[in-house]
């Protein structure tokens, strides 16, 4: 592809519908209700038809609802009422109030409490509300209640991160994920609502982490902490591949806290958040892209060594929103978003179908079918192409 033909925002327009047509209709559940998440990446086959993922229902609930907003096929809408009807019916637990973490078919297999869970909930609500969509403020403010009431830290000005079914055990964990993807839904649901309680969260969560908690120095962010907020070198140090909570620096972290950061500009501007923004994009290059095969490390140690070397496609998509949304402010940046396209394309967009693959290794190859439960339907590639729509779309 050339290197302004992602740019297009038409073109960008088509890829989307083309990540979301991937997955329907054989993502519908007509049995268990809600939505068949476990689609092989190489074929579209279904490899198991009962797990359900609080975090997977709520990412395709986002996706359809982004379907709706950008005018695409008829059946986005119906596809995203049929998963926020199961988030609501099927994965929440109205005795204890909260959202159930792993369903098999309709029984709770696993009703950990996760921040993480419900700020995908939360965003799985908001882009339902501002796509018009019935029961998605509902969503968003049940959502929104729970982690303001269970999770949220007042005086860390963070969430919490983990809690038993009951509510009557808060793990000691403290991580940087669930409160980034926090940040993310509430400027969602901001964008949504227009609630100024939303945004003012988003920006203190932005602020705490990308600001008070970056190390001295050198400005990265260390993803694990105490339950005072101090920063936990040896967590998950004996499980570097831990698919939530890898031990060492994310480099795909600091370009989506880039990416943030920018969104959050939007709204309620101040100057740090673009040299911050660019000062995060630039260290996941630095200490994460890979000088000879290309790509982006899934993570490094503290001194910049890769500790799992293998490539994620959502590093690569957070990037591309990231580079999208910093080439507004400086133009050099257009050329890391083609380049990503680019890279993209050659490894990890299935020419066939368009959907991406989940992971490969350092050398960008497929050591094995990527099946699991916790699994992203699309959502990093759509968001990321939308981020960049929106974006170009702005310039004409």
């Amino acid at each position: 592809m050339s290197d302004s033909v992602a740019r297009r925002p038409r073109w960008l327009r088509q890829y989307a519908r083309n990540v979301l047509s991937y997955y329907y209709p054989t993502c519908i559940d007509t049995r268990f209700g809600g939505y068949i998440a476990q689609l092989d990446e190489r074929d579209g086959h279904v490899y198991d038809a009962r797990t359900k993922h609080l975090v997977a229902t709520a990412r395709a609930v986002h996706n359809f609802s982004v379907g709706c907003l950008l005018d695409g096929p008829v059946w986005c809408r119906a596809a995203a009422e049929h998963g926020l009807s199961f988030l609501q019916s099927g994965h929440w637990d109205e005795e204890r109030e909260g959202y159930d973490w792993l369903l098999e078919g309709r029984n709770t297999a696993d009703a950990t409490r996760h921040c993480y869970g419900h700020a995908f909930v939360l965003l799985a609500g908001a882009r339902a509300h501002q796509a018009g969509i019935d029961r998605g403020k509902e969503t968003l403010e049940r959502a929104f209640d729970v982690i303001d009431e269970r999770f949220w830290e007042p005086e860390h000005g963070l969430c919490a991160d983990e809690a038993s079914a009951d509510w009557t055990d808060v793990s000691e964990y403290r991580g940087l994920n669930a409160n980034m993807h926090t940040c993310e839904a509430l400027l969602a649901a901001f964008e949504a609502t227009d609630e100024r309680r939303y945004l003012d969260r988003a920006a203190t969560i932005a602020e705490t982490v990308t600001r008070d908690l970056a190390q001295d120095g050198d400005g990265r962010l260390w993803e694990h902490y105490t339950a005072d907020w101090d920063a936990d070198f040896e967590y998950n140090r004996d499980d570097p591949t831990h698919q939530f909570r890898p031990w060492g620096y994310q480099p795909g972290h600091h370009a989506e806290w880039a990416k943030l950061l920018l969104l959050l500009h939007r709204h309620a501007p101040e100057s740090w958040h673009v040299t911050r923004a660019k000062d995060l994009f630039d260290t996941a290059v630095d200490i994460g892209w890979d000088d000879t095969s290309g790509g982006f490390f899934y993570t490094v140690d503290r001194e910049g060594e890769p500790v799992v070397a293998d490539k994620y496609g959502w590093e690569v998509t957070e990037a591309i929103g990231a580079a999208a949304l910093l080439s507004r402010h400086e133009s050099e940046y257009l050329e890391w978003y083609d380049r990503l396209w680019e890279y993209a394309h050659e490894y990890f967009i299935d020419p066939r179908h368009g959907n991406w693959y989940e992971r490969l290794t350092r050398d960008h190859q497929r050591d094995g079918p990527n099946h699991g439960v916790g699994v992203e339907p699309g959502y990093h590639p759509l968001n990321n192409a939308w981020v960049a729509l929106q974006t170009f779309e702005a310039d004409r």
